[in-house]
Protein backbone atom coordinates (compact mmCIF):
# COMPACT_ATOMS: atom_id res chain seq x y z
CA UNK A 1 0.00 0.00 0.00
CA UNK A 2 0.98 3.66 -0.50
CA UNK A 3 2.67 5.16 2.41
CA UNK A 4 0.20 7.93 2.53
CA UNK A 5 -2.22 4.99 3.17
CA UNK A 6 -2.36 5.37 7.21
CA UNK A 7 -1.99 2.11 9.19
CA UNK A 8 -5.18 3.15 11.29
CA UNK A 9 -7.64 5.19 10.75
CA UNK A 10 -10.80 6.42 12.35
CA UNK A 11 -14.30 3.99 12.37
CA UNK A 12 -18.20 3.56 14.38
CA UNK A 13 -17.73 0.26 16.19
CA UNK A 14 -20.24 -1.52 18.17
CA UNK A 15 -19.34 -4.47 20.02
CA UNK A 16 -22.35 -6.09 20.60
CA UNK A 17 -26.25 -5.90 19.65
CA UNK A 18 -27.74 -3.05 21.08
CA UNK A 19 -24.73 -2.26 22.69
CA UNK A 20 -23.38 1.54 22.30
CA UNK A 21 -21.24 3.03 19.34
CA UNK A 22 -17.73 4.25 20.19
CA UNK A 23 -15.32 5.82 17.23
CA UNK A 24 -11.95 4.27 17.97
CA UNK A 25 -8.88 3.99 15.65
CA UNK A 26 -9.20 0.47 13.98
CA UNK A 27 -6.20 -1.03 11.55
CA UNK A 28 -6.18 0.14 7.95
CA UNK A 29 -6.99 -3.73 5.96
CA UNK A 30 -4.96 -4.85 3.05
CA UNK A 31 -7.14 -5.61 0.49
CA UNK A 32 -6.92 -9.02 -0.86
CA UNK A 33 -7.76 -10.63 -4.66
CA UNK A 34 -10.53 -9.02 -6.32
CA UNK A 35 -11.05 -6.28 -3.70
CA UNK A 36 -10.17 -2.64 -3.37
CA UNK A 37 -9.46 -0.30 -0.26
CA UNK A 38 -11.87 2.85 -0.46
CA UNK A 39 -10.55 6.30 1.29
CA UNK A 40 -14.27 7.22 2.45
CA UNK A 41 -14.97 11.08 2.61
CA UNK A 42 -18.68 10.37 2.97
CA UNK A 43 -21.70 7.97 4.33
CA UNK A 44 -25.24 8.31 4.61
CA UNK A 45 -26.92 7.25 7.49
CA UNK A 46 -30.12 4.56 6.75
CA UNK A 47 -32.54 3.42 8.96
CA UNK A 48 -31.41 -0.25 8.45
CA UNK A 49 -28.28 1.10 10.59
CA UNK A 50 -30.10 1.47 13.24
CA UNK A 51 -32.27 -1.93 12.88
CA UNK A 52 -29.21 -3.63 12.91
CA UNK A 53 -27.52 -2.15 15.65
CA UNK A 54 -30.72 -2.84 17.65
CA UNK A 55 -31.70 -6.09 16.16
CA UNK A 56 -35.27 -5.37 16.08
CA UNK A 57 -35.25 -7.84 12.96
CA UNK A 58 -35.63 -11.29 12.09
CA UNK A 59 -32.38 -11.26 10.17
CA UNK A 60 -29.19 -10.40 12.66
CA UNK A 61 -26.01 -8.57 12.11
CA UNK A 62 -22.40 -9.89 12.50
CA UNK A 63 -20.95 -8.04 15.78
CA UNK A 64 -18.14 -6.08 16.64
CA UNK A 65 -19.35 -4.36 13.68
CA UNK A 66 -18.50 -1.17 11.44
CA UNK A 67 -21.85 -0.39 10.60
CA UNK A 68 -22.91 2.03 7.48
CA UNK A 69 -23.72 0.96 3.81
CA UNK A 70 -23.98 4.27 1.97
CA UNK A 71 -20.16 5.59 1.40
CA UNK A 72 -18.46 7.39 -1.06
CA UNK A 73 -15.05 7.88 -1.62
CA UNK A 74 -11.70 6.78 -3.61
CA UNK A 75 -10.11 4.11 -4.75
CA UNK A 76 -6.56 4.19 -2.89
CA UNK A 77 -5.28 0.78 -3.60
CA UNK A 78 -5.80 -2.48 -5.55
CA UNK A 79 -5.78 -6.26 -4.66
CA UNK A 80 -5.47 -8.89 -7.51
CA UNK A 81 -7.35 -8.47 -10.32
CA UNK A 82 -9.45 -5.59 -9.05
CA UNK A 83 -8.01 -3.52 -11.86
CA UNK A 84 -10.51 -5.15 -14.13
CA UNK A 85 -13.06 -3.07 -12.15
CA UNK A 86 -11.20 0.16 -10.84
CA UNK A 87 -8.00 1.90 -11.11
CA UNK A 88 -6.04 4.26 -8.39
CA UNK A 89 -8.28 7.56 -8.09
CA UNK A 90 -11.72 6.37 -9.56
CA UNK A 91 -14.59 7.68 -7.26
CA UNK A 92 -16.56 4.42 -6.17
CA UNK A 93 -19.40 3.81 -3.74
CA UNK A 94 -20.21 1.08 -1.13
CA UNK A 95 -23.72 0.07 -1.15
CA UNK A 96 -25.88 -2.53 0.88
CA UNK A 97 -24.41 -5.68 -1.48
CA UNK A 98 -20.86 -6.18 -0.42
CA UNK A 99 -20.38 -8.91 -2.76
CA UNK A 100 -22.31 -11.82 -4.42
CA UNK A 101 -21.01 -15.40 -5.99
CA UNK A 102 -21.91 -13.92 -9.55
CA UNK A 103 -22.33 -17.62 -10.51
CA UNK A 104 -26.06 -18.64 -9.66
CA UNK A 105 -29.23 -18.48 -11.08
CA UNK A 106 -29.88 -15.46 -9.03
CA UNK A 107 -26.68 -13.74 -10.30
CA UNK A 108 -27.05 -14.32 -13.98
CA UNK A 109 -31.02 -12.80 -13.64
CA UNK A 110 -29.80 -9.67 -12.21
CA UNK A 111 -30.98 -10.17 -9.09
CA UNK A 112 -27.80 -10.19 -6.70
CA UNK A 113 -29.00 -9.26 -3.70
CA UNK A 114 -31.08 -12.96 -3.70
CA UNK A 115 -27.90 -14.76 -3.46
CA UNK A 116 -27.10 -17.07 -1.26
CA UNK A 117 -24.02 -16.31 -0.57
CA UNK A 118 -24.27 -12.52 -0.75
CA UNK A 119 -22.60 -10.48 1.64
CA UNK A 120 -23.69 -7.03 3.31
CA UNK A 121 -21.98 -3.77 3.76
CA UNK A 122 -22.60 -3.00 7.87
CA UNK A 123 -24.20 -6.14 8.48
CA UNK A 124 -22.15 -9.26 7.41
CA UNK A 125 -19.23 -6.80 6.68
CA UNK A 126 -17.96 -3.82 7.95
CA UNK A 127 -19.47 -0.85 6.85
CA UNK A 128 -18.84 2.65 5.25
CA UNK A 129 -18.48 4.22 8.95
CA UNK A 130 -15.02 4.00 8.61
CA UNK A 131 -12.88 6.12 6.95
CA UNK A 132 -11.26 3.14 4.62
CA UNK A 133 -13.00 0.47 3.39
CA UNK A 134 -12.09 -3.01 2.26
CA UNK A 135 -14.56 -3.98 -0.28
CA UNK A 136 -15.54 -6.19 -3.42
CA UNK A 137 -14.33 -4.73 -6.62
CA UNK A 138 -16.87 -6.39 -8.85
CA UNK A 139 -19.82 -4.85 -6.39
CA UNK A 140 -18.12 -1.55 -5.75
CA UNK A 141 -20.15 0.73 -7.59
CA UNK A 142 -18.72 4.02 -10.27
CA UNK A 143 -20.07 7.78 -8.99
CA UNK A 144 -19.44 9.81 -11.92
CA UNK A 145 -17.14 12.38 -11.62
CA UNK A 146 -19.64 15.31 -11.66
CA UNK A 147 -21.62 14.42 -8.58
CA UNK A 148 -20.29 15.26 -5.39
CA UNK A 149 -19.41 12.68 -3.20
CA UNK A 150 -21.77 13.71 -0.01
CA UNK A 151 -24.80 14.08 -2.70
CA UNK A 152 -23.82 10.41 -3.90
CA UNK A 153 -23.60 8.99 -0.94
CA UNK A 154 -27.64 8.14 -0.04
CA UNK A 155 -28.08 7.53 -3.80
CA UNK A 156 -26.12 4.19 -2.70
CA UNK A 157 -28.99 2.62 -0.80
CA UNK A 158 -32.03 4.86 -0.47
CA UNK A 159 -31.61 5.82 -4.54
CA UNK A 160 -31.14 2.88 -5.75
CA UNK A 161 -33.66 0.57 -3.63
CA UNK A 162 -36.68 3.14 -4.56
CA UNK A 163 -35.32 3.38 -7.82
CA UNK A 164 -35.52 -0.35 -8.04
CA UNK A 165 -39.20 -0.02 -6.60
CA UNK A 166 -40.44 1.91 -9.18
CA UNK A 167 -38.73 -0.52 -11.57
CA UNK A 168 -40.39 -3.60 -9.84
CA UNK A 169 -43.86 -1.84 -10.32
CA UNK A 170 -43.56 -1.39 -13.98
CA UNK A 171 -45.59 1.02 -14.87
CA UNK A 172 -46.19 3.34 -18.21
CA UNK A 173 -45.28 6.90 -18.50
CA UNK A 174 -48.43 8.84 -17.50
CA UNK A 175 -49.71 6.03 -14.92
CA UNK A 176 -50.15 7.17 -11.28
CA UNK A 177 -47.89 6.06 -8.36
CA UNK A 178 -48.86 6.12 -4.49
CA UNK A 179 -46.03 7.00 -2.61
CA UNK A 180 -46.18 6.67 1.24
CA UNK A 181 -44.06 8.76 3.56
CA UNK A 182 -43.32 10.96 0.05
CA UNK A 183 -41.36 13.36 2.40
CA UNK A 184 -39.04 11.22 4.12
CA UNK A 185 -35.25 10.00 3.02
CA UNK A 186 -36.39 7.40 1.19
CA UNK A 187 -39.53 9.18 -0.16
CA UNK A 188 -38.95 12.17 -1.56
CA UNK A 189 -36.09 10.62 -3.63
CA UNK A 190 -38.97 8.22 -4.92
CA UNK A 191 -41.41 11.36 -5.87
CA UNK A 192 -38.19 12.00 -7.73
CA UNK A 193 -37.15 9.30 -9.50
CA UNK A 194 -40.99 8.12 -10.74
CA UNK A 195 -41.47 12.08 -12.34
CA UNK A 196 -38.48 11.44 -13.92
CA UNK A 197 -40.02 8.45 -14.97
CA UNK A 198 -42.99 10.32 -16.44
CA UNK A 199 -45.22 8.64 -13.78
CA UNK A 200 -47.93 11.02 -12.06
CA UNK A 201 -47.29 11.04 -8.18
CA UNK A 202 -50.11 10.92 -5.19
CA UNK A 203 -47.88 11.76 -2.51
CA UNK A 204 -48.94 10.58 1.42
CA UNK A 205 -46.94 12.74 4.27
CA UNK A 206 -47.96 15.03 6.80
CA UNK A 207 -47.12 18.46 7.79
CA UNK A 208 -46.18 21.51 5.53
CA UNK A 209 -42.74 21.09 5.22
CA UNK A 210 -43.39 18.01 3.60
CA UNK A 211 -46.20 18.93 1.49
CA UNK A 212 -43.97 22.09 0.35
CA UNK A 213 -41.46 19.19 -0.56
CA UNK A 214 -43.39 17.29 -2.64
CA UNK A 215 -44.69 19.66 -4.64
CA UNK A 216 -41.68 21.23 -5.24
CA UNK A 217 -41.40 17.62 -7.03
CA UNK A 218 -44.52 18.20 -9.07
CA UNK A 219 -46.25 15.81 -7.74
CA UNK A 220 -49.99 15.67 -9.05
CA UNK A 221 -51.49 15.78 -5.24
CA UNK A 222 -50.19 15.62 -1.70
CA UNK A 223 -52.70 13.17 0.93
CA UNK A 224 -52.08 14.45 4.32
CA UNK A 225 -52.76 11.13 6.61
CA UNK A 226 -52.97 12.79 9.73
CA UNK A 227 -55.52 15.11 8.75
CA UNK A 228 -57.40 12.80 6.76
CA UNK A 229 -60.90 11.14 8.05
CA UNK A 230 -61.01 8.60 5.61
CA UNK A 231 -57.76 8.38 3.61
CA UNK A 232 -58.28 5.29 1.39
CA UNK A 233 -61.46 7.72 0.42
CA UNK A 234 -58.84 10.63 0.00
CA UNK A 235 -56.26 8.65 -2.31
CA UNK A 236 -58.86 7.58 -4.38
CA UNK A 237 -60.26 10.83 -5.41
CA UNK A 238 -56.55 12.14 -5.80
CA UNK A 239 -56.17 9.77 -8.95
CA UNK A 240 -57.46 10.78 -12.68
CA UNK A 241 -60.67 8.89 -12.72
CA UNK A 242 -60.91 8.18 -8.97
CA UNK A 243 -60.46 4.88 -8.83
CA UNK A 244 -57.05 4.64 -7.15
CA UNK A 245 -53.32 4.84 -8.26
CA UNK A 246 -51.59 2.35 -10.64
CA UNK A 247 -49.06 1.34 -7.98
CA UNK A 248 -47.99 2.24 -4.46
CA UNK A 249 -44.52 2.12 -3.17
CA UNK A 250 -44.45 2.26 0.66
CA UNK A 251 -41.91 3.83 2.25
CA UNK A 252 -43.27 4.10 5.25
CA UNK A 253 -42.48 2.65 8.55
CA UNK A 254 -45.69 2.25 9.99
CA UNK A 255 -47.72 -1.60 9.00
CA UNK A 256 -50.62 0.19 8.80
CA UNK A 257 -49.62 2.18 5.66
CA UNK A 258 -49.71 -1.31 3.51
CA UNK A 259 -52.77 -2.12 4.96
CA UNK A 260 -54.27 0.99 3.54
CA UNK A 261 -52.26 0.67 0.31
CA UNK A 262 -54.09 -2.59 -0.88
CA UNK A 263 -57.57 -0.62 -0.22
CA UNK A 264 -56.55 1.94 -2.17
CA UNK A 265 -55.04 0.42 -5.28
CA UNK A 266 -57.32 0.58 -7.90
CA UNK A 267 -58.26 -3.40 -9.68
CA UNK A 268 -55.06 -5.08 -10.93
CA UNK A 269 -53.04 -2.40 -8.92
CA UNK A 270 -49.23 -3.24 -7.31
CA UNK A 271 -48.21 -3.17 -4.18
CA UNK A 272 -44.60 -2.37 -3.75
CA UNK A 273 -43.34 -2.92 -0.05
CA UNK A 274 -39.73 -1.14 0.72
CA UNK A 275 -40.19 0.00 4.10
CA UNK A 276 -39.86 -2.37 6.62
CA UNK A 277 -41.39 -1.79 9.91
CA UNK A 278 -40.40 -4.43 12.84
CA UNK A 279 -42.85 -7.50 13.19
CA UNK A 280 -45.22 -5.79 10.51
CA UNK A 281 -47.23 -8.35 8.10
CA UNK A 282 -49.27 -7.90 5.06
CA UNK A 283 -52.95 -9.10 4.96
CA UNK A 284 -54.72 -10.02 1.88
CA UNK A 285 -58.32 -10.99 1.86
CA UNK A 286 -58.33 -13.81 -0.52
CA UNK A 287 -61.63 -13.03 -2.60
CA UNK A 288 -61.30 -9.41 -3.11
CA UNK A 289 -57.30 -10.19 -4.33
CA UNK A 290 -58.25 -12.32 -6.53
CA UNK A 291 -61.19 -10.31 -7.75
CA UNK A 292 -59.63 -7.35 -8.43
CA UNK A 293 -56.27 -9.17 -9.17
CA UNK A 294 -54.22 -6.86 -7.21
CA UNK A 295 -50.53 -7.99 -6.65
CA UNK A 296 -47.85 -7.61 -4.07
CA UNK A 297 -44.36 -7.47 -5.55
CA UNK A 298 -41.76 -7.12 -2.49
CA UNK A 299 -38.68 -5.23 -3.89
CA UNK A 300 -35.43 -5.88 -2.02
CA UNK A 301 -32.38 -3.10 -2.80
CA UNK A 302 -31.03 -3.01 -6.60
CA UNK A 303 -28.86 -4.55 -8.72
CA UNK A 304 -24.79 -3.27 -9.99
CA UNK A 305 -26.82 -1.97 -13.62
CA UNK A 306 -29.91 -0.08 -11.01
CA UNK A 307 -27.22 1.45 -9.39
CA UNK A 308 -25.28 2.52 -11.88
CA UNK A 309 -28.61 3.90 -13.67
CA UNK A 310 -30.02 5.69 -10.63
CA UNK A 311 -26.70 7.27 -10.09
CA UNK A 312 -26.85 8.69 -13.59
CA UNK A 313 -29.98 9.97 -13.28
CA UNK A 314 -28.75 12.01 -10.16
CA UNK A 315 -25.94 13.05 -12.37
CA UNK A 316 -28.10 14.59 -15.42
CA UNK A 317 -29.91 16.71 -12.21
CA UNK A 318 -32.78 15.33 -11.90
CA UNK A 319 -33.03 14.09 -8.61
CA UNK A 320 -31.57 15.69 -5.61
CA UNK A 321 -30.88 14.70 -2.05
CA UNK A 322 -32.62 16.38 1.03
CA UNK A 323 -29.93 16.04 3.28
CA UNK A 324 -27.72 17.50 6.06
CA UNK A 325 -24.16 16.54 6.84
CA UNK A 326 -22.48 15.59 10.20
CA UNK A 327 -19.43 15.13 11.59
CA UNK A 328 -18.35 10.88 12.18
CA UNK A 329 -18.26 11.69 15.95
CA UNK A 330 -21.82 12.55 16.00
CA UNK A 331 -23.14 9.07 14.97
CA UNK A 332 -24.70 8.05 18.07
CA UNK A 333 -26.64 10.84 18.40
CA UNK A 334 -27.59 10.45 14.92
CA UNK A 335 -29.28 6.91 15.90
CA UNK A 336 -30.43 8.54 19.08
CA UNK A 337 -32.45 11.26 16.74
CA UNK A 338 -33.26 8.66 13.94
CA UNK A 339 -34.78 6.00 17.01
CA UNK A 340 -36.91 8.88 18.47
CA UNK A 341 -38.30 10.55 14.79
CA UNK A 342 -35.87 13.78 14.72
CA UNK A 343 -34.49 13.58 11.41
CA UNK A 344 -36.30 15.35 8.59
CA UNK A 345 -34.40 14.10 5.22
CA UNK A 346 -31.48 12.18 5.08
CA UNK A 347 -28.27 12.23 7.14
CA UNK A 348 -25.01 12.32 5.40
CA UNK A 349 -21.62 12.04 7.59
CA UNK A 350 -18.03 13.72 6.91
CA UNK A 351 -16.18 11.11 7.65
CA UNK A 352 -13.03 13.61 8.51
CA UNK A 353 -15.26 14.97 10.81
Amino acid sequence: MSSQIPQNHKAAVAEKEGGSVNIVDVPTAKPGKGEILVQLKYSGVCHTDSHALIGDWPAHASFPLIGGHEGAGTVVALGEGADKYHQIGDPVGLKWLYSSCLNCDFCAAGTEPNCQKAECHGFTKNGTFQQYAITDASHATPIPKGLPLDAAAPLLCAGVTVYKAIKVANLKPGQTLAISGAGGGLGHLACQYARAAGLKVIAIDTGDEKKKLCDSYGVSAFVDFAAEKDLVAAVKAASEDGLGPHAAVVAASGAKAYEQALEYLRPTGVLVPVGLPPNATIKMDVFWSVFYSKQVRPSYVGNREDAKECLQIADEGKVKVQYKVKGLSELPQVYDDMHHGRIAGRIVLDLAR
